[in-house]
Parts: C-alpha cells; sequence; structure tokens
C-alpha cells in the first residue's frame, strides 16, 4: 500500500493480491450477487468477470477504499448492468413478439398507419397560417375553443369558423380513405 497526499490509502494490486481477494471474497460476493440476480450461475458469472476486469485493468486500478468495498461495489454495479440489459432485452423480445403476433397489429398495418398519419401531418402543415395554428391548438395542445379566441384575441366564432375550414380542407385532401384514420385520430386527441 501507498501513501498519496490527501492521506487516503490506494492499494495498488498484483496478480497475487487479486488471487488472495478471490479465494477470500469469492464465495461470498457469489452469494451478493445471486441476491440481485436469482439465478446462481449468472451470479457466478458476473464475480468472475470482477476479477478478469481485475486482472486485465490491474495497472491502471488504484482502489481508494478497501479492496472488500471496491469488489462488492463493482459486483453490484455490474448486477444491475446485467438486470437493465436483461430487461432491456426482455422488452425488445415482447416488442418482436407482439408485432409478429395475430393478436397484435401487424407489420403491414403499422407502415400503412404510419404512412396515412404521415400524410395528415403534412396535410395539416399546408394549412393556411391561422387555421393551421389554431387547429393545432385545438387538436394538439387540447385548448377549448374559448381558450384559444382568448390566448389569439379573437372571437369565439372565428376560432370554430376556423377550425371547421381546417376539417374540412383535411378531409379534400387526405380523401376518403384516410377520413376513418382522421376521425379516430381526432376523437383520440380531445
Amino acid at each position: 500500500m501507498t501513501q498519496s497526499s490527501t492521506n487516503y490509502s490506494i492499494e495498488l494490486l498484483t496478480e497475487k493480491r487479486i488471487e488472495e481477494l478471490f479465494k477470500e471474497h469469492y464465495a461470498v460476493l457469489t452469494a451478493y450477487a445471486h441476491k440481485f440476480l436469482s439465478d446462481l450461475d449468472d451470479a457466478r458469472e458476473i464475480v468472475q468477470n470482477v476479477f478478469v476486469q481485475l486482472i486485465d485493468h490491474k495497472d491502471t486500478v488504484k482502489i481508494h477504499t478497501s479492496a472488500k468495498a471496491h469488489l462488492y461495489t463493482s459486483v453490484r454495479n455490474a448486477c444491475l448492468n446485467a438486470i437493465k440489459q436483461k430487461n432491456t432485452h426482455a422488452k425488445h423480445h415482447e416488442n418482436i413478439k407482439y408485432l409478429n403476433s395475430d393478436i397484435g397489429t401487424g407489420v403491414d398495418k403499422i407502415l400503412e398507419q404510419t404512412e396515412l398519419e404521415y400524410e395528415l401531418y403534412q396535410a395539416i402543415d399546408e394549412l393556411p397560417e391561422q387555421c393551421q395554428r389554431i387547429f393545432k391548438m385545438n387538436r394538439f395542445d387540447g385548448f377549448t375553443n374559448q381558450e384559444i379566441a382568448d390566448q389569439l384575441g379573437i372571437s369565439k366564432r372565428t376560432v370554430e369558423t376556423q377550425i371547421s375550414k381546417a376539417l374540412k380542407i383535411l378531409r379534400n385532401k387526405i380523401g376518403p380513405m384516410l377520413a376513418s384514420l382522421l376521425i379516430l385520430w381526432l376523437m383520440e386527441k380531445m
């Protein structure tokens, strides 16, 4: 051990010291990891990997606390990373399973819906400026007609007229094929 200028002890690791730490702490660290992972094989693998990392980086690892505290922290962090990775994999697996299932929406339907929504957003972006602004405030931001009128300093009737105008333009632009999507989409936004 060496002393640093701040009176903290820093332990430099050698292969012999790592071997001693392994013999002394492997079993208890495995039990500790098992509490996180609930799988003994995974726990053993995590602990072994922590020691492999110590050997691989022995020249650069400087332990500012005790070796035991460093090992526990390393094992805990490795377990948390493994849990996070496992949850991410499970989530992706569920998403893929859902997309491929007969119960869920098929990939073709998702693509079709995405294309339809894109066309709808394009049509909204092509509305006249005031009409577009009022429509978005109502449908996207959830403001009532009176709230829009108050914010813009116009009458409630003007707001209603502009929303009606927007709906008419959108119906004409996106056509009958998209009418059902538009109705469902607008109902969700209300």
